[in-house]
């Protein structure tokens, strides 16, 4: 708030991706989404965080999918940072590990809808 209104501003913690990723899987994250009240972004960053704290992947890059389509949405810069560097040292592709982290979504921290709206007390 600024003399009393409400001024929206850009969240410079987030940025900009593009990758692709399988069309299959985006459907799949939309429908849990969408029951769930939050965003396909924010259940990608919770399955890409518990990827990179349990720190090891078993991936079969014979097995990628084939239905790939282009997918852009925001996520936090630090934690692209360190998918980046992990899928390097992993010898893997940024959409390997995004998709592979699919499946260790924890939906009770993903955060919710709202968290974009969230307003941070100034100290």
């Amino acid at each position: 708030m600024i003399d009393g209104k409400l001024i929206q501003t850009v969240d410079v913690s987030r940025i900009k991706f593009r990758t692709n990723i399988s069309k299959s899987i985006l459907k799949e994250l939309t429908v849990i989404a969408k029951e769930n009240r939050t965003h396909v972004n924010y259940l990608l960053e919770n399955g890409i965080i518990n990827v990179l704290i349990k720190g090891s992947i078993s991936y079969n890059k014979d097995l990628r999918p084939k239905d790939r389509v282009q997918y852009k949405t925001t996520y936090d810069k630090e934690l692209l940072e360190s998918l980046r560097w992990f899928a390097k040292e992993k010898n893997l592709f940024i959409n390997d590990v995004i998709e592979y982290g699919v499946q260790f979504i924890n939906i009770n921290d993903v955060k919710n809808k709202n968290y974009r709206y969230r307003i941070e007390q100034k100290e």
